[in-house]
């Protein structure tokens, strides 16, 4: 052993107390697709918070409420289905859904929102040209603002919730595939005519 080598060997056992190795026990983990530590709970909360900062838009529903209605948007529930659910009027979960861009295709597949985006004429007036109501103008008005806003901020918002919910969605999924998998491999080639 050269003089550094000592050196640093001397170093390594005065700091492990004397110690001539060092190792550390291994443990097997499973899996996951989530690398993220803080639970689906914690992961909303975080990106509700942020874009409640970034937005300053106001709800009557709270965060939690607000993290219901993302959950419930990802299971394909409806306003209404929520809405009944929070005890909370059907409009302020679709105020909600589009505070936290979650626009779904049919929230405007009956109308073209690049025209009434671009459109300066009153509601009234849209209404008629569409031969729909006043408020359906206003919604169809309020889903191209809320697409605009989550395009200027790349998706961003929108693909945290994906990646939050979606995931979680998916690796339930897997894991029910992979035991159904499981136990068709393991009953593959049994005779399954027994008379009792």
């Amino acid at each position: 052993m050269d003089e550094k080598t000592q050196e640093l060997r001397d170093i390594f056992t005065s700091v492990t107390d004397g110690e001539e190795t060092v190792t550390e026990s291994q443990e097997d983990t499973r899996g996951s697709l989530e690398k993220d530590e803080r639970t689906v709970e914690e992961r909303l909360e975080r990106v509700v918070a942020r874009m409640r900062e970034r937005y300053g838009f106001e709800t009557p529903l709270s965060d939690g409420e607000l993290i219901a209605v993302a959950k419930g948007f990802y299971d394909d529930r409806t306003d209404a289905e929520l809405a009944a659910d929070l005890g909370v009027d059907e409009a302020d979960v679709f105020e909600a859904r589009m505070a936290l861009h979650l626009v779904s295709e049919a929230d405007a597949d009956e109308v073209d929102l690049v025209a009434i985006r671009a459109r300066d004429e009153d509601d009234a007036t849209l209404a008629a040209e569409y031969d729909v109501s006043e408020a359906q103008i206003r919604r169809y008005r309020r889903v191209a603002a809320a697409k605009d806003e989550s395009r200027a901020a790349n998706d961003r918002y929108r693909d945290e919730f994906d990646s939050i919910l979606g995931d979680s969605e998916l690796a339930s999924r897997m894991a029910t595939d992979v035991r159904e998998d499981g136990l068709e491999d393991a009953t593959e080639g049994m005779e399954t005519d027994v008379s009792f």
